[in-house]
């Protein structure tokens, strides 16, 4: 038997799930009879392992160490369990999962392996939003909170989140602490599975924990009362009934429901890609805001930390709004609260985020912070009072949850409209309002699908032999690059002669690389046109030979 095939069967012989291990034995046996396509594919199953980083775990579900399942899921809570015993005296951890496929198994076997090694372990009572697990983490107190959830992904992935409490501050993990979590998980493999002790003996938590975060992320509303007719989608997600409880329990006004996208539905059946920021997302959103004549949509994604809006235009055209200018319009109107308050603090962003919080902050007398991109780097700013990044990530309750959460930026969104009907004004008003104080800004989003993950440390090692000092008419005056930052990462950020800046970052979840372009323009049309030149002149550049002719 060849050294592939035998670890094929070391895994088979531990693999708790029918479907994967039927999955692997067909593969297996496929390739054994000499079929050189169950081979190749065999080899790739079993290539490496998907490697646990600062994001947690995130890949597709299948059988093999590159895949999502029971198997890897229960190496890596034994691992994370060891590595809380190593750190913790009295440790704890409380686990969530979203609606996907097998979220509530992987759940379930991390409460059993974590009880089993000694860790006091809580389980959320069934699926539910991303946030609220953070609240849970930290309401409680406890050393360390797991999601099962792969946010936005495609249907076919699963992921898993790790959060670190206590000292930590609730939020999700950072260097070095996911080098530390992944030796112990390398050790864990060393164990077969059904080594590992495992115990029933968890707490299942209750609804109160549920009710206690409905009912302080309520009180981010304080707008008198007001009409609105909107529409919300849940994108086949866990955000509907906590959303909606939440919007009751603030006394605010209750959206038209996208019905068919309403409930947990892991196959997600109504959108290509699970992704409010994805061309097709919103369709059917859109459609019922035509049918009921709203005046604005909100979303989810499916775990409902992100939260997106769109709006009609003059024609009657609803258009997304990009997530910069949502969290520039939240911004503002959290600084005005504090300002009326005499609240000081911190306001941050994502450097890849829109450069316009700064503003905001500055002319608020707030401390204005950029972070690596993450909010296990936002939510760590010191004396944070807001916090967002331009993937839709918004954090109104720093109080509260230490990552962005999509249920309390819905409330403090709705909150704004409302005050912005007490004051006779529309969105679309303050919109304007908005540039004309703070410059007309506008941010855009090239994507870099590539092939292979080895294409992405080519084309960034590329931009690096052969800088760019041009794009288009505009000359490149300052470079910046994050692999020389006291914490390193993949950022390369190009500042223009015309004030404009761009970005280039690989994705932490998908095999692309990001490029950002932020522009201010002397109004929202010449915005719109100085961004669509620049989008223009970077995809032109990144076409040059030298860059390997990148599609995008």
């Amino acid at each position: 038997m060849t050294e592939l095939h035998q670890k094929a069967q070391n895994w088979l012989a531990q693999d708790p799930d029918p479907e994967t291990k039927a999955e692997l034995q067909t593969l297996l046996d496929q390739a054994q009879s000499g079929n050189e396509s169950a081979e190749k594919e065999l080899a790739n199953r079993f290539a490496d392992r998907l490697q646990f980083g600062t994001a947690g775990l995130r890949g597709r579900l299948q059988a093999g160490s590159m895949g999502m399942n029971r198997v890897l899921v229960a190496q890596a809570a034994k691992g994370l369990a060891d590595y809380l015993i190593r750190n913790d005296k009295e440790p704890s951890v409380v686990i969530g999962y979203d609606g996907r496929k097998n979220s509530q198994i992987f759940a379930e076997d991390t409460a059993q392996i974590m009880a089993g090694a000694g860790v006091k372990t809580y389980l959320l009572p069934r699926c539910l939003p991303t946030p609220v697990l953070a609240f849970a983490l930290r309401r409680l107190d406890l050393t360390a909170g797991v999601m099962v959830t792969a946010s936005h992904n495609p249907p076919a992935d699963n992921g898993y989140k790790v959060y670190l409490g206590k000292q930590h501050g609730g939020g999700q993990i950072v260097s070095p602490a996911d080098k530390d979590i992944a030796q112990q998980i390398d050790l864990a493999t060393q164990i077969q599975i059904n080594e590992y002790a495992r115990s029933d003996d968890y707490t299942v938590l209750g609804e109160d924990l549920i009710t206690q975060y409905i009912d302080t992320t309520a009180k981010i509303a304080v707008a008198p009362k007001f009409e609105l007719n909107y529409v919300y989608t849940a994108l086949h997600g866990v955000g509907k009934e906590v959303l909606l409880k939440t919007f009751q329990a603030a006394g605010l006004p209750l959206p038209h429901i996208v019905a068919e996208q309403a409930e947990p539905d892991a196959a997600f059946p109504t959108v290509a890609f699970p992704n409010p920021e994805e061309k097709g997302a919103l369709d059917l959103a859109i459609a019922l805001a035509k049918q009921e004549h709203a005046e604005l949509i909100i979303a989810n994604d499916p775990d409902a930390d992100r939260f997106a809006i769109a709006l009609p235009d003059s024609d009657g055209n609803w258009k997304s709004v990009h997530g910069n200018m949502v969290g520039c319009y939240l911004a503002w109107h959290i600084a005005q609260q504090a300002e009326k308050q005499g609240k000081k603090g911190a306001m941050a962003c994502s450097l890849v985020s829109s450069p316009a919080l700064l503003e905001i902050a500055k002319r608020y007398g707030l401390q204005g912070e950029e972070t690596l991109t993450g909010f296990k780097y936002i939510a760590k700013v010191p004396d944070l009072i807001y916090g967002f990044e331009e993937s839709l990530g918004y954090l109104v309750n720093p109080e509260t949850v230490s990552d962005k959460d999509g249920i309390s930026a819905a409330i403090a969104f709705v909150d704004l409209m409302g005050s912005l009907k007490a004051q006779g004004k529309s969105l679309q008003s303050y919109m304007a309002e908005f540039a004309a104080e703070f410059g007309a800004y506008a941010s855009a989003q090239v994507s870099l699908r590539m092939r292979e993950l080895a294409d992405i440390p080519a084309l960034m090692a590329a931009l690096r032999a052969h800088p760019i000092t041009q794009i288009g008419a505009a000359k490149v005056v300052q470079t910046k690059d994050y692999a020389n930052h006291a914490e390193p990462a993949e950022i390369l950020v190009y500042y223009l002669d015309n004030g404009n800046r761009v970005i280039v970052r690989p994705s932490g979840t998908e095999p692309k690389v990001k490029v950002y372009l932020d522009v201010k323009g002397t109004d929202n049309a010449d915005a719109a046109r100085v961004l669509a030149e620049l989008d223009d002149d970077v995809r032109s550049l990144l076409r040059q030979d030298m860059y390997g002719k990148q599609d995008c």
